[in-house]
């Protein structure tokens, strides 16, 4: 276990019952939701990620794409 997770498992520790089983429960579904996404990864055929690349190849040659920046617009720095 590192020091970091350590710490945490303190703190959390010091809340009541039902504060621990919420954030508990929190990280059981965060570990249940990597552990689908881990295996679905796994589970796609090379010719998919291949067929998906090659969208975005076309997708980036047509110029069919946009700014990050559009998407995410940037934050306005706090004075």
């Amino acid at each position: 276990m590192t020091e970091l997770l350590r710490r945490a498992i303190a703190e959390i520790e010091r809340l009541p019952a039902d504060a621990q089983d919420a954030i508990a429960t929190r990280i059981l579904a965060e570990l249940a939701d990597e552990q689908a996404w881990d295996a679905q990864f796994a589970a796609t055929p090379d010719g998919v990620w291949d067929r998906l690349a090659e969208q975005a190849r076309r997708e980036v040659a047509a110029g069919d794409i946009g700014s990050l920046d559009d998407v995410f617009p940037p934050q306005a720095q706090e004075a």
